[in-house]
């Protein structure tokens, strides 16, 4: 099956999408399908050069909807070279493009919205979601009625996007993701950067310090933890794209916890996978989350996870017994830690155990992939929801 990847940027610093679109897509071509993706990021971006895999950096986009003039005539000139195209999230120009190239013709196209859909946006920017609404009936309402199927990475992210706008039409489905198996890491280099962490028991936050994540609850959080046990130090890592690192800094300064909180900046390869081995658990408090990649890579090597039940996949995580799971308000995320403090060594041990299992049983590349060539070879005329 000859496949193209769509997706606004292949950037490591924008979340988990791009480092999604790279694992499957490298999967896909191992198993002997020719896989190519599309971004738009400007042809010499660094990540394009170091991707591995046939990349198209269609870019020069403007402004903030990513707009490129290149990218629709070059679908339509390479529609025929390939059996499937995959859409990789929402409100940007490459959705509306792939609809405009693809529906209606013998080229199927496959829309993954990655959470973009999730009612906690309508919650949190109701002005936003108001402005959104012309371009949802204009534009991404057909490129969801007329996708070939319009693919959820769990049942709640499905539900809840039924609930975030009227007029809403798709040909559902489910597909997990998943992470390659990570390589085998040591602690020393990421201790050796932070020394100060050498015999601290370390809880690991990684993802974009950004209000949806609940970074401030965290810090809050540990604040309570922090006067209870001295042996705690959070490791905040991640891109600051809002330039909140400061405030959160202040935050943790003013409750008294700023010397044991450490933010690290974003982690990358052999440093990133450094700190999870340096962490006792991993950390996510998040407000919404549509899977949490970070979630499955602290599973894959071994670390149980304390997160909300905002986070997609936490019905698993229960079921599986990997971790802690509560509401994504302060109160919830104080007794994330406190559930932690109190877990003895023996039960640590277990989790961590269970925390491997459960990665290899659902969210191992291998698994996703096998979920999405399902969904991609299934009849083209399913059931339309609703």
């Amino acid at each position: 099956m000859k496949i193209l990847q769509l997706l606004p940027t292949l950037d490591p610093s924008s979340g988990g999408v791009a480092r999604t679109v790279l694992a499957t897509s490298r999967a896909l071509a191992a198993r002997g399908h020719t896989t190519e993706i599309a971004s738009l990021d400007g042809p010499n971006a660094a990540w394009v050069a170091d991707a591995g895999l046939p990349v198209h950096g269609l870019g020069d986009s403007l402004t903030t909807y990513s707009y490129s003039k290149k990218l629709l005539p070059w679908l339509r000139e390479n529609a025929a070279r390939f059996d499937r195209v995959i859409v990789n999230g929402v409100w940007q120009y490459h959705s509306l493009a792939a609809w405009r190239a693809f529906a209606g013709t013998a080229t199927p196209y496959y829309v993954f919205p990655h959470g973009m859909l999730d009612t906690w946006f309508k919650r949190t920017y109701p002005l936003k979601h108001l402005k959104k609404w012309p371009y949802w009936a204009w534009a991404e309402y057909r490129v969801l009625r007329d996708a070939a199927a319009v693919i959820f990475t769990s049942e709640e992210e499905r539900l809840e996007t039924r609930k975030s706008f009227w007029l809403y039409r798709a040909r559902e489905k489910i597909c997990s993701l998943g992470i390659e198996v990570p390589p085998p890491a040591s602690a020393e280099p990421f201790l050796a950067r932070f020394p100060q962490l050498r015999g601290q028991r370390i809880l690991l936050f990684l993802g974009r310090l950004h209000p949806k994540k609940g970074c401030d609850l965290l810090v809050d959080a540990f604040e309570r933890l922090a006067g209870n046990d001295p042996t705690f130090t959070l490791v905040l890592a991640g891109p600051d794209q809002i330039s909140w690192a400061n405030e959160l800094r202040g935050r943790a300064a003013r409750g008294g916890c700023g010397s044991r909180i450490i933010f690290a900046g974003m982690l990358e390869g052999e440093m990133k996978w450094s700190a999870f081995a340096a962490a006792e658990a991993f950390v996510l408090p998040s407000h919404q989350e549509n899977f949490g990649l970070a979630v499955a890579e602290a599973l894959a090597v071994g670390r149980p996870v304390l997160i909300s039940n905002r986070v997609n996949i936490w019905r698993e995580i229960v079921a599986d017994e990997a971790g802690y799971v509560e509401n994504d308000d302060l109160a919830g995320t104080t007794q994330l830690l406190e559930r932690w403090r109190q877990t003895t060594s023996d039960v640590r041990a277990t989790m961590q155990e269970n925390a491997r299992r459960c990665f290899a049983r659902r969210f191992e590349i291998e698994r996703a992939v096998d979920s999405l060539l399902e969904v991609l070879a299934a009849p083209q005329k399913s059931a339309v929801f609703p």
